[in-house]
């Protein structure tokens, strides 16, 4: 059996990377922390290839003396805590003293600082955790990192990392985060020697959105304050009505220090319930004050979560004060009325019939209508008015394997305007509406996608469309892409943009969300840039959101030519997002439900 053995500085230190030091961005965090912590009114951050080649931040804080210097390389060695019992009074960021020994073991680590009243500064070199030299230097008051060959020294590390964009997009992110955290410090972001923002002091929370994210989101925004016994919110959230596609705008700081909390994210999302339609996120730049010792910022390896005391009290002031806010701006605009589907049926997976196979008519010689014929090529789609009135696409989907084109489903009755009940010699078919008409557009897109040909609109007023920097590095690289499915953009300026075109499927009115939802599915990586395959059919499945325009009624006619196109998709019998488009009861399963 090996002996007990007591592990070196060195390894410990690797060790201790491990759970600080998950990715690049994790280095710009904890650096950006003592920075802030040193009361820094200018910080600089700079990194190259995703931040495995170069991470720089750079200071006018404080700065730390020769000594101070050496020391703030040693384990757990800091200035913020000095017992246990102070983590319940935390004003700081930092406070374990894990970081800079734990970076230096797994890169090349320079660091240089100078305080005030001293006559030069400090330089460290230490690679791969070997101090390699000491010595003094010229410098300003404040403090410069450079950290390069992140995980060299530990290659089973670096093959873990993604790519360079998704860790360039979390750099991005965590820099935005104690930017916004701070208003009244000036920040500068440059990605492989461009610049991504550069922000000046601002004077409040709004003027610092309005320049990472833009003045649109900005103007979309109105102020919270709201205080209880123990705990107060206040700053920015989006007006009623005005959501997105993800949660990358809905940022929550506690105590001045930004964290993922389910418990704020759940309440925010809750409160929202009946301004924003189900899938979409708030807007929401907004900072929790507790006392220090009902919160926990220890439970977490890199204090990227938090933990409440009293989570049901926190969760219940929250949505408390964000519903009395949205109640005092009033009623939104009447949005488009959602369809709320009844109790599910309990239906029996052999209670399914093949949709591909025709049912034989329940009465002999009933008459159908018949589908549409199709619209030439050669005809251009009618006016905006007009086309999305129409529902379904202008020609049906043939599927190879299928040559059903009037199924013999009697129609019955239309219920709740969106499911369509028919009858078959098999028993009862219940037909959603909206899943039927997405199923048949996102066919239809997706088969316009892959052929090179979707026909598009010009517009004659342009739409304006402000971004946030990550944004619009975003949209800068993938013009070829929009180009290709329908869109026209053009850079008007910094982080500025018009659409000049939409695809012929969207109102002009739906571009300026549509190209929000998309980025932001970019970002995600939903759309990935090498599969052009895959990101075509992610990009028909947002489409398909805005593609269907259902009217409150729909005739036979219309109902049946439904049916006859959805059977003819090669993959009828659910939606784009997995619903089912219909499900049949056939006569065991009536007969079981009524005991017969």
């Amino acid at each position: 059996m090996a002996k007990v053995r007591i592990l070196s500085d060195r390894v410990a230190n690797q060790i201790a990377a491990g759970e600080v030091i998950e990715r690049p961005a994790a280095v710009v965090k904890e650096l950006l922390e003592n920075a802030l912590d040193a009361g820094a009114t200018r910080v600089e951050v700079e990194f190259r290839h995703g931040g495995r080649s170069l991470m720089r931040i750079e200071d006018n804080g404080h700065g730390m003396s020769r000594d101070d210097a050496l020391l703030a390389l040693e384990r757990h060695a800091t200035s913020k805590i000095v017992e246990a019992a102070d983590l319940d009074r935390l004003a700081s960021y930092g406070f374990r003293g894990e970081a800079l020994p734990s970076i230096a073991s797994v890169s090349r680590f320079e660091l240089q600082t100078r305080e005030q009243g001293s006559d030069a500064g400090t330089e460290i070199l230490v690679n791969g955790g070997k101090f390699v030299h000491v010595r003094d230097c010229g410098r300003p008051v404040g403090t410069r990192i450079e950290v390069t060959h992140l995980f060299n020294s530990v290659p089973a590390r670096r093959k873990f990392l993604k790519t360079d964009q998704t860790e360039a997009a979390h750099i991005v992110q965590c820099v935005r985060l104690y930017a916004l955290a701070c208003p009244r410090t000036s920040f500068t972001l440059i990605e492989d020697g461009r610049t991504v923002f550069r922000s000046p002091e601002c004077a409040t929370l709004g003027e610092r959105i309005a320049e990472i994210f833009g003045r649109q989101t900005a103007e979309s925004l109105v102020p919270i304050d709201a205080a209880g016994a123990d705990m107060g919110l206040h700053g920015l959230i989006g007006r009623p009505g005005v959501g997105r596609s993800t949660r990358h705008e809905m940022i929550v700081f506690v105590n001045q220090r930004p964290v993922d909390s389910r418990t704020l994210n759940y309440a925010l999302i809750e409160s929202y319930h009946e301004s924003l339609p189900k899938g979409r996120y708030p807007l929401a730049f907004v900072f929790f004050e507790c006392d220090p010792a009902s919160v926990d910022v220890n439970v977490h390896p890199a204090k990227r979560e938090v933990r409440f005391r009293s989570e049901p009290l926190v969760r219940g002031f929250v949505i408390r004060a964000v519903l009395a806010r949205l109640r005092d701006l009033g009623s939104p605009a009447a949005p488009v009325p959602l369809l709320v589907a009844p109790a599910p049926l309990e239906v029996r997976s052999s209670g399914f019939s093949r949709p591909g196979s025709p049912l034989p008519t329940a009465e002999a010689g009933t008459p159908h209508p018949a589908p549409p014929a199709p619209i030439p090529a050669h005809v251009q789609p009618p006016p905006a008015a007009e086309r999305f009135s129409v529902p379904l696409p202008p020609a049906p989907i043939v599927n190879q394997q299928s040559e059903v084109v009037n199924p013999p489903w009697r129609f019955l009755a239309l219920a709740h305007g969106s499911y369509a009940l028919f009858e078959t010699a098999a028993g009862l078919v219940l037909l959603d509406r909206r899943a039927a008409h997405e199923r048949v557009w996102f066919e239809r897109l997706r088969e316009q996608f892959r052929s090179g040909v979707v026909p598009s609109q010009r517009l004659l007023l342009p739409v304006p469309l402000e971004l946030d920097p990550v944004s619009s590095a975003l949209l800068l690289d993938r013009l070829k892409f929009l180009h290709a499915h329908g869109f026209e953009v053009g850079e008007f300026g910094r982080n500025f943009f018009r659409v000049e075109a939409v695809p012929a499927w969207m109102e002009p009115a739906d571009a300026e969300p549509f190209l929000r939802d998309l980025l932001g599915a970019f970002r995600d990586g939903r759309l990935p840039d090498k599969d052009t395959d895959l990101a075509r059919e992610e990009l028909a499945r947002l489409a398909v959101a805005k593609a269907v325009r259902l009217p409150e009624r729909a005739s036979e006619a219309e109902l049946q030519s439904l049916v006859a196109q959805l059977l003819a998709t090669r993959t009828p019998l659910s939606s784009p997002a997995g619903r089912p488009t219909y499900i049949e009861l056939n006569h065991s399963e009536l007969a079981r439900r009524f005991q017969k």
